[in-house]
């Protein structure tokens, strides 16, 4: 099988490392991938924001299957260019994409679903804001409609704050934001593989969204994840595919948008049980590196299964009997204005440390052959071990390796988790 990667950050790198360590795969490229990919696979130059680029792309290659990565050229019709060329396509139309592109959709889908969510209000001038802040208390919860690349959310106690960020978006052509009420509990992502018809879950994550440790400080794209969980309830998969999920997935499929891809269910676990903070409509950064590093299950195969609606036959996952951690090394200034062209030393020696390896982002060659930042995040630095511990250490162990000029990591990923710490409340009312 060849594959064809669209993307060029630490998930697609991990894509790309499982696709090359699955047998029945000859061949795999990225476009435009980062410099790490580009030391084990074929990249080529695409505009990913643009459909018609992806899918020419994929035409001249000829793979037998293209994944998307990011969320930009989904929302904009890149799988629908890509399937219209005749090839086999891992994510959404852009129609069903609409779940991450509007969060505003994404509520009338879970509404018409009767999905478990927090109760909201979608407001255009700031005077609903106000209203809605009011209605719903504290914690402020002000969601950019649009895509944000993962820093559209505010969460805050402070009323001016969360009308500062409301009127940044509504300054924006067609600004719209969703104010909620407040989630209580610890969060999760759950990925859900699905061909539009068939739901298959992956291991439950945890990511760390905001840049500082003990969460503090504005939020990222995520700074760190880790999996398993070892306080997560029992049968939460399970309870997550038939309350959300599937009903998710019907409801588009009655709709006549099927969406075949991976739903990402970022959920708060709480007393009434899983409720749904947001979905997004494709592999979440930092959380596959993780899940990944614990797939025992060829990728590929699962991959072009969820593309062909085939998932039905595809027997149960096979997961490795290991903890991951994943640490994001980001650049100077991030996330508020990242710094590039720094270079990277010690890389290889992380990448050789036991029980690690790193995974580039936001990296691109120098003129001499050298690594250098090219982004806000610049790598992921994976760790494994029998238990969170000992992948916390393998991950922490291998990142100190890493020399990149005013680079930062947050020092407590995974580590509430490893104490054990972490309870999920228990179920006393179902919503």
């Amino acid at each position: 099988m060849k594959v064809l990667v669209i993307g060029s950050g630490a998930r697609e790198h991990a894509l790309v490392r499982s696709l090359l360590a699955d047998g029945v795969v000859e061949h795999v490229a990225a476009a435009p991938g980062n410099a790490g990919i580009a030391a084990v696979a074929a990249c080529h130059p695409v505009d990913v924001a643009n459909p018609r680029s992806v899918a020419d792309l994929a035409t001249r290659l000829a793979p037998d299957l293209v994944v998307i990565g990011p969320e930009v050229p989904l929302v904009a019709g890149a799988a629908d260019a890509v399937r219209a060329a005749g090839i086999a396509c891992f994510g959404p139309s852009a129609e069903a994409a609409r779940l991450e592109g509007s969060k505003a959709f994404a509520k009338d889908v879970m509404a018409a679903a009767g999905v478990p969510t927090a109760m909201a209000r979608v407001c255009a001038t700031e005077a609903e804001v106000a209203s809605a802040l009011a209605m719903f208390g504290t914690p402020h919860v002000v969601k950019d409609d649009g895509l944000a690349a993962g820093k559209g959310v505010v969460v805050t106690d402070d009323r001016e704050a969360a009308l500062d960020h409301a009127r940044a978006c509504l300054s924006r052509p067609d600004g719209r934001v969703v104010v909620e009420e407040y989630l209580d509990g610890p969060e999760v992502s759950l990925f859900c593989l699905t061909d539009g018809t068939t739901v298959v879950p992956l291991a439950p994550a945890q990511d760390f969204k905001r840049v500082g440790d003990g969460d503090t400080g504005p939020n990222t794209g995520g700074m760190g994840a880790y999996s398993p969980l070892p306080w997560a309830p029992p049968g939460l998969e399970r309870d997550v595919v038939e309350r959300i999920a599937q009903p998710v997935v019907d409801e588009l499929r009655r709709r006549g948008t099927p969406f075949a891809g991976v739903l990402y269910c970022g959920l708060a676990v709480t007393a009434a049980g899983p409720r749904v903070i947001e979905f997004n409509a494709r592999f979440g950064d930092p959380e596959t590196q993780v899940v990944l590093a614990r797939l025992a299950t060829p990728l590929a195969g699962l991959l072009m299964a969820a593309a062909t609606g085939e998932l039905a036959g595809v027997p149960p996952l096979r997961w490795r009997n290991v903890a991951a951690v994943t640490v994001v090394l980001a650049s100077l200034g991030y996330p508020a204005s990242a710094r590039t062209g720094d270079p990277i030393r010690g890389v290889a020696d992380a990448d050789a440390a036991p029980g690690a390896w790193v995974l580039h982002a936001g990296t691109a060659e120098g003129g001499d052959g050298s690594v250098v930042s090219a982004g806000g995040r610049v790598l992921s630095v994976v760790g494994t071990g029998a238990d969170l511990t000992q992948a916390r250490e393998a991950a922490y162990r291998a990142v100190a390796l890493v020399d990149l000029p005013g680079g930062h990591y947050r020092r407590d990923v995974a580590e509430r988790a490893a104490r054990g710490e972490l309870v999920a409340p228990a179920v006393t009312a179902r919503s």
